[in-house]
């Protein structure tokens, strides 16, 4: 697993924990949808910005996705 597979699993287990769809962190952190799901992917390298815009959303902060995908990488 590379670190865009990684961050992009915990994006995706803590937007299900929020309850929440893509659609609905998309629109919260102002993106397309289909970027989100590119996000979970790993197949996209999203920015600093996006990364903080999808944090905000997810009422989390940046440094608790890079630690969970930290942890998938290790484990």
């Amino acid at each position: 697993m590379d670190i865009k597979t990684a961050f992009g699993k915990a994006v995706k287990i803590k937007r299900v924990e929020n309850d929440m769809s893509q659609e609905e962190l998309a629109n919260g952190a102002e993106m397309a949808r289909s970027f989100i799901s590119r996000v979970e992917r790993g197949a996209a390298n999203p920015s600093v910005t996006s990364v903080e815009k999808i944090a905000t959303t997810l009422k989390c902060k940046p440094s608790e996705l890079w630690v969970k995908a930290e942890g998938y990488l290790a484990g």
